[in-house]
């Protein structure tokens, strides 16, 4: 397995191994003693599974507030993602830094993001399917939505923000300096 690890070591770009043969491949996309034993010590609850019909969908940036803060393991399905998170964690040396990643099924990689962090994407490609496990289950009422083209997020995104396409949620997105962290 491939392994990058970002933020002081605690977000982790994964690529597992594929086994090929003439019928196509296997990997072990998820075995929780080695993820373990590279850092990764959220246990996951629940999985999600989104797909985005049309190229340059946005989706996020998302987090839980605590106590219902998430950690996610993202990984693409079907097409390719740029995959954005941000670090929300109050008095965390890269406090409000942002990085973003490409995933893709063909690069077979996955990104593991701890609690305290906004995460969200943008598909590149038409009909992106993305599936992540979670380490605590969806509550409405710790769910934030950061306005994601907000300039002091700073985001830097290869098309404008007027040629994605948004949900009314994310539209309407609140500024990370109105939120309590």
């Amino acid at each position: 397995m491939q392994i990058q690890k970002f933020f002081d070591g605690e977000v982790i770009l994964l690529t597992p191994e594929k086994f090929k043969d003439s019928r196509g491949f296997f990997s072990e996309t998820y075995n929780q003693s080695q993820y373990k034993s590279l850092g990764i010590n959220a246990t996951f609850i629940q999985d999600n599974f989104s797909k985005s019909i049309k190229k340059f969908t946005f989706r996020g940036m998302h987090f839980q507030k605590s106590p219902m803060a998430q950690a996610k393991l993202v990984r693409v399905l079907q097409g390719s993602i740029i995959d954005i998170i941000i670090d929300i964690r109050k008095g965390s040396s890269t406090f409000l830094e942002s990085r973003s990643f490409e995933l893709s099924f063909k690069k077979f990689n996955q990104l593991y993001i701890p609690e305290g962090f906004a995460h969200g994407f943008l598909t590149t490609e038409e009909n992106t399917e993305v599936a992540y496990k979670v380490s605590e289950y969806f509550s409405p009422e710790h769910d934030i939505s950061l306005l994601a083209s907000a300039k002091e997020l700073n985001l830097k995104l290869p098309i404008s923000w007027d040629k994605m396409h948004f949900s009314k949620k994310d539209l309407a997105g609140k500024s990370i300096n109105t939120i309590s962290l």
